[in-house]
Protein backbone atom coordinates (compact mmCIF):
# COMPACT_ATOMS: atom_id res chain seq x y z
CA UNK A 1 0.00 0.00 0.00
CA UNK A 2 1.57 3.23 -0.79
CA UNK A 3 1.60 6.14 1.24
CA UNK A 4 -0.63 8.87 1.08
CA UNK A 5 1.15 12.67 1.55
CA UNK A 6 -0.86 15.33 1.61
CA UNK A 7 0.72 18.95 0.67
CA UNK A 8 -0.74 22.56 1.66
CA UNK A 9 0.03 25.25 -0.16
CA UNK A 10 -1.90 28.54 0.41
CA UNK A 11 0.70 31.48 -1.19
CA UNK A 12 2.96 31.27 -4.28
CA UNK A 13 6.37 31.88 -3.08
CA UNK A 14 5.61 28.73 -0.05
CA UNK A 15 4.34 26.80 -3.74
CA UNK A 16 7.85 27.36 -5.04
CA UNK A 17 9.57 26.18 -1.90
CA UNK A 18 7.70 22.98 -1.99
CA UNK A 19 7.90 22.49 -6.05
CA UNK A 20 10.46 20.03 -5.64
CA UNK A 21 9.23 18.48 -3.01
CA UNK A 22 5.93 17.84 -4.75
CA UNK A 23 7.18 16.23 -8.03
CA UNK A 24 9.53 14.17 -5.86
CA UNK A 25 6.45 12.61 -4.08
CA UNK A 26 4.60 12.46 -7.38
CA UNK A 27 7.43 10.50 -8.95
CA UNK A 28 7.53 7.87 -6.74
CA UNK A 29 5.45 4.90 -6.66
CA UNK A 30 5.50 4.15 -3.33
CA UNK A 31 4.14 7.55 -2.88
CA UNK A 32 0.55 9.19 -3.40
CA UNK A 33 0.39 13.29 -3.79
CA UNK A 34 -2.53 14.93 -2.80
CA UNK A 35 -2.38 18.72 -3.24
CA UNK A 36 -4.96 20.85 -1.70
CA UNK A 37 -4.62 24.66 -2.38
CA UNK A 38 -6.01 27.52 -0.12
CA UNK A 39 -5.22 30.99 0.97
CA UNK A 40 -4.25 33.47 -2.08
CA UNK A 41 -4.04 30.99 -4.63
CA UNK A 42 -7.52 30.85 -5.24
CA UNK A 43 -8.60 34.67 -4.93
CA UNK A 44 -8.67 36.05 -7.93
CA UNK A 45 -7.37 39.76 -6.40
CA UNK A 46 -3.75 37.49 -5.86
CA UNK A 47 -3.74 36.29 -9.08
CA UNK A 48 -5.59 32.97 -9.07
CA UNK A 49 -2.20 31.07 -8.09
CA UNK A 50 -3.15 27.59 -8.06
CA UNK A 51 -3.13 27.77 -12.17
CA UNK A 52 0.48 27.98 -11.70
CA UNK A 53 0.27 24.53 -9.75
CA UNK A 54 -1.54 22.67 -12.29
CA UNK A 55 -0.01 24.47 -15.02
CA UNK A 56 3.00 22.12 -13.60
CA UNK A 57 1.20 18.96 -14.06
CA UNK A 58 -0.01 18.65 -10.80
CA UNK A 59 -3.66 18.09 -9.90
CA UNK A 60 -5.58 19.72 -6.96
CA UNK A 61 -7.45 17.07 -4.87
CA UNK A 62 -9.11 19.83 -2.67
CA UNK A 63 -9.48 23.80 -2.52
CA UNK A 64 -9.74 25.59 0.98
CA UNK A 65 -11.83 28.89 0.19
CA UNK A 66 -10.94 31.10 3.26
CA UNK A 67 -10.20 33.93 2.64
CA UNK A 68 -12.28 36.78 3.22
CA UNK A 69 -12.38 40.26 1.66
CA UNK A 70 -11.03 42.09 4.76
CA UNK A 71 -7.49 42.46 5.78
CA UNK A 72 -8.10 43.50 9.35
CA UNK A 73 -6.79 41.93 12.24
CA UNK A 74 -10.52 40.67 12.61
CA UNK A 75 -10.83 39.62 8.88
CA UNK A 76 -7.25 37.39 9.45
CA UNK A 77 -8.80 36.18 12.34
CA UNK A 78 -12.81 34.77 10.79
CA UNK A 79 -10.45 33.75 7.39
CA UNK A 80 -8.46 31.33 10.07
CA UNK A 81 -11.64 30.06 11.31
CA UNK A 82 -12.97 29.55 7.81
CA UNK A 83 -9.74 27.82 7.07
CA UNK A 84 -10.30 25.37 10.52
CA UNK A 85 -13.64 24.50 8.67
CA UNK A 86 -12.73 23.33 5.64
CA UNK A 87 -9.43 21.56 6.29
CA UNK A 88 -11.41 19.67 9.01
CA UNK A 89 -13.72 18.45 5.53
CA UNK A 90 -10.99 18.05 3.29
CA UNK A 91 -8.85 16.28 5.37
CA UNK A 92 -11.32 13.99 6.58
CA UNK A 93 -12.23 12.77 2.97
CA UNK A 94 -8.88 12.75 2.13
CA UNK A 95 -7.79 10.83 4.70
CA UNK A 96 -3.83 11.04 4.55
CA UNK A 97 -1.08 9.11 5.92
CA UNK A 98 0.79 12.28 6.65
CA UNK A 99 0.85 16.08 5.62
CA UNK A 100 3.67 18.33 4.23
CA UNK A 101 3.25 21.97 5.33
CA UNK A 102 5.87 24.56 5.18
CA UNK A 103 6.47 27.90 6.76
CA UNK A 104 4.95 30.21 9.22
CA UNK A 105 1.18 31.71 7.57
CA UNK A 106 -2.19 32.05 9.14
CA UNK A 107 -3.29 29.71 6.74
CA UNK A 108 -0.91 26.64 7.54
CA UNK A 109 -1.46 27.17 11.42
CA UNK A 110 -5.37 25.97 10.76
CA UNK A 111 -4.29 23.58 8.45
CA UNK A 112 -1.83 21.69 11.22
CA UNK A 113 -4.32 22.83 13.91
CA UNK A 114 -7.07 20.22 11.97
CA UNK A 115 -4.72 17.58 11.15
CA UNK A 116 -3.66 17.96 15.45
CA UNK A 117 -7.08 17.04 16.49
CA UNK A 118 -7.82 14.45 13.59
CA UNK A 119 -4.74 12.98 14.15
CA UNK A 120 -2.95 12.86 11.09
CA UNK A 121 1.25 12.90 11.99
CA UNK A 122 2.79 16.33 10.22
CA UNK A 123 5.76 17.02 8.66
CA UNK A 124 6.99 20.65 8.92
CA UNK A 125 9.61 22.67 6.60
CA UNK A 126 11.32 25.88 7.26
CA UNK A 127 11.11 25.60 11.31
CA UNK A 128 12.81 27.02 14.24
CA UNK A 129 13.32 30.09 11.78
CA UNK A 130 12.59 33.56 13.39
CA UNK A 131 10.70 36.65 12.34
CA UNK A 132 10.78 39.09 15.05
CA UNK A 133 8.82 41.46 12.98
CA UNK A 134 5.75 39.15 12.57
CA UNK A 135 2.86 37.34 14.26
CA UNK A 136 4.39 34.44 11.78
CA UNK A 137 7.10 33.84 14.52
CA UNK A 138 4.73 32.78 17.18
CA UNK A 139 2.61 30.75 14.35
CA UNK A 140 5.85 28.95 12.82
CA UNK A 141 6.66 27.49 16.97
CA UNK A 142 3.32 26.75 16.92
CA UNK A 143 3.04 24.48 13.73
CA UNK A 144 6.47 23.16 15.34
CA UNK A 145 4.54 22.18 18.74
CA UNK A 146 1.74 20.45 16.54
CA UNK A 147 4.08 18.73 13.81
CA UNK A 148 5.97 15.48 14.44
CA UNK A 149 8.81 15.25 11.45
CA UNK A 150 10.85 18.98 10.94
CA UNK A 151 12.65 19.87 8.32
CA UNK A 152 15.02 22.73 8.78
CA UNK A 153 17.57 24.61 6.71
CA UNK A 154 20.19 25.61 9.22
CA UNK A 155 22.00 24.10 12.53
CA UNK A 156 20.59 27.14 14.26
CA UNK A 157 17.72 26.39 13.25
CA UNK A 158 17.26 22.72 14.21
CA UNK A 159 18.95 23.77 17.82
CA UNK A 160 16.13 25.97 18.00
CA UNK A 161 13.20 23.16 17.32
CA UNK A 162 14.59 21.12 19.55
CA UNK A 163 14.95 23.73 22.61
CA UNK A 164 11.35 23.77 21.50
CA UNK A 165 10.98 20.00 22.94
CA UNK A 166 11.34 18.15 19.75
CA UNK A 167 12.93 14.82 19.67
CA UNK A 168 16.49 15.67 18.12
CA UNK A 169 16.43 12.15 15.53
CA UNK A 170 13.01 13.87 13.97
CA UNK A 171 14.74 16.72 13.62
CA UNK A 172 16.70 16.90 10.04
CA UNK A 173 19.10 19.73 8.90
CA UNK A 174 18.03 19.90 4.81
CA UNK A 175 19.35 23.05 4.26
CA UNK A 176 16.89 25.28 2.08
CA UNK A 177 14.26 24.54 -0.48
CA UNK A 178 14.52 27.69 -2.13
CA UNK A 179 18.00 26.55 -3.81
CA UNK A 180 16.69 23.84 -5.25
CA UNK A 181 13.64 25.67 -6.84
CA UNK A 182 16.77 27.77 -8.41
CA UNK A 183 19.23 25.22 -9.18
CA UNK A 184 16.23 23.22 -11.46
CA UNK A 185 14.55 25.81 -13.58
CA UNK A 186 15.57 27.32 -16.83
CA UNK A 187 15.27 30.48 -16.26
CA UNK A 188 14.52 33.61 -18.68
CA UNK A 189 17.50 35.40 -20.78
CA UNK A 190 16.88 39.07 -20.74
CA UNK A 191 15.32 39.13 -23.34
CA UNK A 192 12.72 37.06 -23.30
CA UNK A 193 11.99 38.00 -19.25
CA UNK A 194 11.55 41.60 -21.21
CA UNK A 195 9.13 40.23 -23.35
CA UNK A 196 6.88 38.40 -20.93
CA UNK A 197 7.04 41.25 -18.36
CA UNK A 198 6.02 43.55 -21.43
CA UNK A 199 8.67 45.82 -19.11
CA UNK A 200 12.39 47.10 -20.63
CA UNK A 201 14.49 46.52 -17.51
CA UNK A 202 17.05 49.08 -18.68
CA UNK A 203 20.78 49.93 -17.44
CA UNK A 204 19.57 50.17 -13.75
CA UNK A 205 16.86 47.85 -12.13
CA UNK A 206 15.15 46.58 -8.69
CA UNK A 207 13.05 44.27 -7.58
CA UNK A 208 10.78 45.50 -4.91
CA UNK A 209 8.25 43.30 -2.21
CA UNK A 210 7.44 45.06 1.03
CA UNK A 211 4.76 43.24 3.04
CA UNK A 212 3.30 44.17 6.54
CA UNK A 213 5.41 44.55 9.87
CA UNK A 214 1.87 42.57 11.36
CA UNK A 215 3.30 42.89 14.73
CA UNK A 216 3.39 46.62 14.52
CA UNK A 217 0.14 48.68 14.65
CA UNK A 218 -0.78 50.98 12.04
CA UNK A 219 3.02 51.13 10.47
CA UNK A 220 2.37 49.36 6.97
CA UNK A 221 1.30 52.67 4.76
CA UNK A 222 3.80 54.87 6.42
CA UNK A 223 6.73 52.46 5.72
CA UNK A 224 5.86 52.03 2.23
CA UNK A 225 5.43 55.56 1.53
CA UNK A 226 8.80 56.29 2.91
CA UNK A 227 10.22 53.13 0.74
CA UNK A 228 8.63 54.84 -2.48
CA UNK A 229 9.63 58.34 -1.30
CA UNK A 230 13.46 56.90 -1.46
CA UNK A 231 12.74 55.24 -5.10
CA UNK A 232 10.76 58.06 -6.00
CA UNK A 233 14.31 59.82 -7.60
CA UNK A 234 15.18 57.06 -9.17
CA UNK A 235 13.81 58.14 -12.65
CA UNK A 236 16.72 56.24 -14.53
CA UNK A 237 16.37 53.01 -12.99
CA UNK A 238 13.33 50.41 -13.61
CA UNK A 239 11.27 49.28 -10.58
CA UNK A 240 9.89 46.20 -10.69
CA UNK A 241 7.44 45.59 -7.70
CA UNK A 242 5.58 42.33 -7.00
CA UNK A 243 2.70 42.53 -4.41
CA UNK A 244 2.26 41.84 -0.82
CA UNK A 245 0.50 38.88 0.74
CA UNK A 246 -2.94 38.41 2.14
CA UNK A 247 -1.76 39.88 5.35
CA UNK A 248 -3.13 42.68 7.58
CA UNK A 249 -3.02 46.00 5.93
CA UNK A 250 -1.60 44.09 2.86
CA UNK A 251 -4.96 45.57 0.74
CA UNK A 252 -3.66 49.31 1.95
CA UNK A 253 0.37 48.56 0.16
CA UNK A 254 -1.21 47.77 -3.01
CA UNK A 255 -3.65 50.32 -3.23
CA UNK A 256 -0.18 52.79 -2.61
CA UNK A 257 2.26 50.65 -4.89
CA UNK A 258 -0.80 50.89 -7.92
CA UNK A 259 -0.89 55.15 -7.43
CA UNK A 260 3.09 54.92 -6.73
CA UNK A 261 2.89 52.90 -10.45
CA UNK A 262 0.47 55.36 -12.45
CA UNK A 263 2.66 58.29 -11.60
CA UNK A 264 6.23 56.72 -12.49
CA UNK A 265 6.68 55.44 -15.72
CA UNK A 266 9.69 53.60 -15.35
CA UNK A 267 7.62 50.90 -12.18
CA UNK A 268 5.35 48.57 -13.11
CA UNK A 269 4.00 46.11 -10.63
CA UNK A 270 2.61 42.74 -10.57
CA UNK A 271 0.23 40.79 -8.75
CA UNK A 272 2.02 37.63 -9.06
CA UNK A 273 5.19 36.76 -11.30
CA UNK A 274 5.28 33.19 -10.74
CA UNK A 275 8.21 31.60 -9.53
CA UNK A 276 10.07 31.93 -13.22
CA UNK A 277 9.61 35.02 -13.97
CA UNK A 278 10.56 35.92 -10.61
CA UNK A 279 14.08 33.97 -10.05
CA UNK A 280 14.43 35.38 -13.76
CA UNK A 281 13.91 38.48 -12.05
CA UNK A 282 16.55 38.35 -9.41
CA UNK A 283 19.14 36.77 -12.28
CA UNK A 284 18.94 40.46 -14.33
CA UNK A 285 18.27 43.29 -11.49
CA UNK A 286 20.60 45.05 -10.07
CA UNK A 287 19.30 43.91 -6.79
CA UNK A 288 16.57 43.13 -4.40
CA UNK A 289 14.67 45.77 -1.97
CA UNK A 290 12.02 45.49 0.93
CA UNK A 291 11.25 42.65 3.52
CA UNK A 292 10.46 39.40 2.05
CA UNK A 293 12.38 36.18 3.06
CA UNK A 294 13.68 35.43 -0.52
CA UNK A 295 15.65 38.42 0.05
CA UNK A 296 17.72 36.18 2.86
CA UNK A 297 16.99 32.80 1.96
CA UNK A 298 17.39 32.68 -2.29
CA UNK A 299 18.79 36.11 -3.63
CA UNK A 300 22.27 35.00 -2.36
CA UNK A 301 22.53 32.37 -4.28
CA UNK A 302 22.49 34.74 -7.50
CA UNK A 303 25.41 36.45 -6.12
CA UNK A 304 23.07 39.56 -5.80
CA UNK A 305 22.66 42.53 -3.30
CA UNK A 306 18.91 42.46 -0.55
CA UNK A 307 18.33 45.75 0.95
CA UNK A 308 15.91 44.07 3.67
CA UNK A 309 14.31 47.11 4.72
CA UNK A 310 13.00 47.07 8.35
CA UNK A 311 11.94 44.31 11.26
CA UNK A 312 9.82 41.82 9.61
CA UNK A 313 12.62 39.50 8.62
CA UNK A 314 14.85 40.50 12.28
CA UNK A 315 16.57 37.57 13.58
CA UNK A 316 16.89 34.88 10.22
CA UNK A 317 20.35 34.14 9.18
CA UNK A 318 21.70 36.69 6.98
CA UNK A 319 24.45 36.33 3.98
CA UNK A 320 27.36 39.14 3.64
CA UNK A 321 25.13 40.20 0.47
CA UNK A 322 22.69 41.63 2.75
CA UNK A 323 22.03 45.13 3.81
CA UNK A 324 20.20 46.11 6.58
CA UNK A 325 18.30 49.75 7.04
CA UNK A 326 15.66 51.26 8.77
CA UNK A 327 12.22 52.02 6.84
CA UNK A 328 13.33 55.71 6.49
CA UNK A 329 13.68 57.36 3.22
CA UNK A 330 17.30 58.26 4.32
CA UNK A 331 17.89 55.14 5.92
CA UNK A 332 16.64 53.52 2.60
CA UNK A 333 19.02 55.75 0.57
CA UNK A 334 21.97 55.03 1.84
CA UNK A 335 20.89 51.40 1.76
CA UNK A 336 20.91 52.11 -2.10
CA UNK A 337 23.99 53.80 -1.98
CA UNK A 338 26.05 51.27 -0.95
CA UNK A 339 23.98 48.66 -3.08
CA UNK A 340 25.63 50.00 -5.74
CA UNK A 341 29.03 50.99 -4.74
CA UNK A 342 31.92 49.67 -6.51
CA UNK A 343 33.24 47.81 -3.54
CA UNK A 344 29.98 46.42 -2.66
CA UNK A 345 29.37 44.87 -5.38
CA UNK A 346 33.02 43.07 -5.74
CA UNK A 347 32.51 41.51 -2.69
CA UNK A 348 29.30 39.74 -3.77
CA UNK A 349 31.33 37.26 -5.89
CA UNK A 350 32.32 35.62 -2.87
CA UNK A 351 28.93 35.79 -1.08
CA UNK A 352 28.00 32.50 0.35
CA UNK A 353 23.93 31.12 0.93
CA UNK A 354 23.95 30.08 5.14
CA UNK A 355 20.83 27.80 3.26
CA UNK A 356 23.23 25.62 1.63
CA UNK A 357 23.83 24.72 -1.96
CA UNK A 358 20.81 22.48 -3.01
CA UNK A 359 19.37 18.68 -2.31
CA UNK A 360 17.32 19.82 0.42
CA UNK A 361 14.09 18.60 -1.49
CA UNK A 362 15.25 14.78 -2.30
CA UNK A 363 16.33 14.29 1.28
CA UNK A 364 12.48 15.20 2.30
CA UNK A 365 11.17 13.38 0.07
CA UNK A 366 13.53 9.94 1.10
CA UNK A 367 12.74 10.89 4.94
CA UNK A 368 9.10 10.85 4.17
CA UNK A 369 8.97 8.07 1.92
CA UNK A 370 10.79 5.75 4.78
CA UNK A 371 10.43 7.31 8.33
CA UNK A 372 8.02 5.31 10.41
CA UNK A 373 4.79 7.13 11.24
CA UNK A 374 3.25 4.16 13.43
CA UNK A 375 2.08 5.74 16.54
CA UNK A 376 4.24 9.31 15.99
CA UNK A 377 1.25 11.40 16.87
CA UNK A 378 1.72 10.94 20.77
CA UNK A 379 5.04 12.85 21.47
CA UNK A 380 7.06 13.31 24.01
CA UNK A 381 8.72 16.56 25.46
CA UNK A 382 12.55 16.72 24.80
CA UNK A 383 13.96 18.22 27.58
CA UNK A 384 17.20 19.66 27.39
CA UNK A 385 19.93 19.65 30.05
CA UNK A 386 20.23 21.45 33.01
CA UNK A 387 23.69 22.79 32.12
CA UNK A 388 22.17 24.02 28.97
CA UNK A 389 19.43 25.61 30.12
CA UNK A 390 21.23 27.67 33.04
CA UNK A 391 23.55 29.11 29.99
CA UNK A 392 20.67 30.43 27.55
Amino acid sequence: MTRKICVITGTRAEYGLLRWVMQGIKDDPELTLQVIATGMHLSPEFGLTYREIEKDGFQIARKVEMLTSSDTSVGIAKSMGLGLIGFADALNELQPDLIVVLGDRFEIFAAVAAALVARIPVAHLHGGETTEGAFDEAFRHSITKMSHLHFVAAEEYRQRVIQLGEQPDRVFLVGGLGVDNIKRSKLLDRAALEASLDFNLGQKCLLITFHPVTLETSTAAHQMEELLAALAGLSETQLIFTMPNADTDGRVLIKIVEQFVTQHPNARAFTSLGQLRYLSCIAQVDGVLGNSSSGLAEVPTFKKGTINVGDRQRGRLQAESVINCEPTRQSIKAALVKLYSTEFQLSLSQVLNPYGDGGASEKVVKIIKHYSIDGIAKKAFYGLPVCLLGSQ
